[in-house]
């Protein structure tokens, strides 16, 4: 069982109930009655939902209820029927599906009545071919997940899929959660769960859909509950809550630009296990609060147990790292840098240790939970203030600000605290410098963990600043056309991706992609990078520019922004229904300083322009100056937010459309006339 479950549900009573069936008592509200496909069903209108679908799924109904076992447990007995249409080939990933079941350390979930076919029509007869139980197959996505995976057989455009299984599992804490908004349009999704009042779960709901249906009934059921702490069975009268949701005509989520993750804005329902409460007196609380959560980590053998013991293991070599060192930062910096370079990382998205700190420090590897608990304890065998912070990385979604939930949470890094001051520390990647951490990190809400005083932290990017500066100097060739340097210093979330991509072996490959940017009249050369293998110094990089224009032509037009301008507007969709989420905020310059080139006069210059956006959150700065045979020419763009609300997107869309036509923008020289 994996940490989370053996904290948060720890002491999970052994129960036993009559059985209990729950019976599909909306079936005849369905849209389809699954197992029976008629000529008719194939006439399928989608057009309204999305023309473009390669597929849309007709039904989608799932039922969850609770039953007890042989075992003296309790069993969730999860029911799934799905039909799809596939309208054309891009629509064939919809007929692979993918069954996840969980295995705990003795019992697992078990897949039942799996049942799926493709249906075809032929001479106005519908033809039925059934999935051989040959072709599903195991995978192991991780150490607690099994996955079922088939193809649907007989597989063309036109075809009708259909599958209907039972998944059950002896996990309370594992109530099936249900997602109404996919990759394909959907006319039908509808989930019922029945719970026992002696389960109280917390529900999540998310998405910006309206139920079509939202309603909950209740009625009595008798269960006979062995309780821990008390002698033989007891029968009990409880009240059910039967619930259910139902969305008809759902749209297919596109994702757009700037996403953190779809499963943040997906409709769906979740539920996490917050208590048992018995009548007869037994009550346990599973969610638990920040204090007790923090302390059970800290002294868990698998994440903190290790970071206040001695560990003179590590002793002789930290008097080497820190040696001459003059003060507590000194010492958190050189332990850092250490660790940094010396550990390889061989997997992030982690919340527990693989292996010992003191086997990590003896191997020099781990996953990122090993290295950063390993940098904490021993920043705190020098007696430096260093405690670890859980959090969810921008891809894995959103952690609920209301409930403690640990499974939410998937990485470790460390804050350092020094003279009142807080340094964020991640030590798993060789291109970060000491106070920084990756932007994948700046995921809004953070947990540090502390026995005496856990505390919230915000890791939003709206307070993560990139700033980008760039110069180019051109003068008159000598031989005609136009010379000179281009710079450029990127931010420092741009430096970290050009450090992971770039090797010195693989300069060459970059300078190619350079010139492929520019058109024939460019010539580029002599580039420099500096620093790209010293991640605590900052980086340049430069390279040569040579422009001769077409001696053939009388006119000659030039982009100030050479290539680097926005070409197309990153916000294409006429509206969005979920915020933007930048990995950072943005401030760009772009500086040219140029001489008119020999034989040509300026003809034509762009307008100068500044537009603000949002009036104070930001703007776009366009100017263009001409003194003599010296042009002077400024792009700015700045934005000191990173997250935008849905209300904000037509502004904001129109802002980008504004710079991508005005940095498309050209000076157009006109060659002189012999005298």
């Amino acid at each position: 069982m994996t940490i989370q479950n053996r904290i948060l549900f720890a002491g999970l009573c052994f129960l036993l109930s009559a059985d209990a069936r729950a019976q599909d008592k909306n079936q005849e509200k369905l849209p389809v009655k699954f197992g029976k496909v008629t000529p008719e069903d194939f006439n399928i209108n989608v057009a309204a939902l999305d023309t473009s679908a390669g597929a849309v799924v007709v039904a989608d109904y799932g039922t969850s209820t609770f039953e007890g076992n042989r075992e003296g447990w309790f069993d969730i007995v999860y029911k799934h029927s799905c039909r799809i249409k596939i309208l054309k080939k891009s629509g064939f990933d919809a007929a692979t599906i993918t069954i996840p079941l969980y295995d705990g350390d003795k019992e697992s979930e078990k897949l039942e009545g799996l049942k799926a076919s493709t249906y075809n029509v032929e001479s106005g007869q519908v033809l039925e071919t059934k999935l051989d139980d040959k072709s599903i197959y195991s995978t192991r996505s991780s150490k607690h997940i099994t996955q079922k995976k088939f193809t649907f057989p007989a597989l063309k455009e036109g075809s009708i899929v259909e599958y209907t299984y039972t998944q059950t599992s002896p996990f309370i804490f594992n109530l099936q959660p249900w997602i109404f908004q996919g990759e394909y349009p959907c006319l039908w999704s509808e989930y019922q769960v029945e719970i026992p009042d002696f389960f109280r779960y917390a529900t999540l709901a998310q998405g910006y859909l309206s139920f079509n249906s939202n309603t909950s009934t209740n009625k009595n059921q008798y269960f006979t509950v062995s309780i821990p702490g008390q002698s033989g069975v007891e029968s009990l009268n409880d009240n059910v809550v039967t619930h259910r949701w139902v969305i008809e005509n759902v749209p297919a989520f596109n994702i757009e630009p700037y996403t953190t993750t779809p499963d943040n804005y997906k409709t769906k329902i979740e539920f996490q296990l917050a208590s048992y409460n018995f009548p007869n007196g037994y009550n346990k609380q599973f969610l638990g609060n920040w204090l007790s959560i923090s302390k059970a980590l800290l002294e868990d053998d698998d994440f903190g147990g290790d970071l206040d013991h001695s560990n003179g293991w590590m002793e002789d070599e930290i008097k080497t790292i820190i040696q001459g060192a003059k003060d507590p930062k000194e010492k958190a910096q050189r332990i850092y840098a250490f660790v940094r370079d010396h550990f390889k990382c061989t997997a992030h998205n982690d919340l527990s240790l693989s292996d010992p700190l003191k086997t990590v420090f003896k191997n020099r590897r781990g996953n990122e939970a090993d290295i950063n608990l390993l940098l904490i304890a021993m920043l705190r065998h020098e007696k430096i203030t260093a405690d670890p912070v859980i959090l969810s990385t921008r891809d894995n979604g959103f952690v609920n600000q209301l409930y403690p939930l640990l499974d939410r949470f998937n990485y470790v890094i460390g804050r350092v605290t020094i003279d009142s001051s807080h340094f964020f520390l991640d030590a798993s990647e060789p291109w970060l410098t000491f106070s920084k951490v990756p932007a994948r990190c700046y995921n809004g809400y953070a947990r540090l963990l502390n026995k005496d005083l856990p505390a919230f932290l915000s890791l939003d990017a709206d307070s993560l600043q990139e700033k980008k500066m760039t110069l180019v100097i051109l003068t008159k060739g000598d031989k005609g056309g136009l010379e000179g340097r281009f710079t450029t210093t990127p931010g420092f979330n741009e430096i970290c991706d050009l450090r992971e991509k770039l090797k010195p072996s693989s300069q060459g490959d970059f300078l190619k992609d350079i010139r492929s940017s520019y058109t024939s009249e460019y010539t580029v050369s002599n580039l420099e990078i500096d620093s790209l293998q010293r991640p605590d110094d900052p980086l340049q990089l430069a390279y040569d520019l040579k422009i001769i224009p077409d001696s053939t032509s009388d006119l000659f037009y030039f982009n100030p922004m050479l290539d680097k301008g926005y070409k197309t507007n990153p916000f294409v969709s006429a509206d969005r229904r979920y915020p933007v989420e930048m990995a950072h905020t943005m401030d760009e310059t772009y500086s040219l300083n140029m001489e008119v080139p020999d034989g040509f006069d300026v003809d034509e210059l762009p307008k100068q322009a500044k537009v603000l956006f949002n009036n104070d959150e930001g703007f776009f700065e366009y100017l263009v100056v001409r003194t003599g045979d010296m042009i002077q020419f400024r792009s700015r763009i700045k934005l000191n937010k990173a997250n935008f609300k849905p209300e904000d997107y037509a502004t904001l869309r129109d802002f980008f459309a504004y710079i991508v036509k005005k940095q498309s923008e050209q000076i157009v020289f006109k060659k002189k006339k012999s005298a």
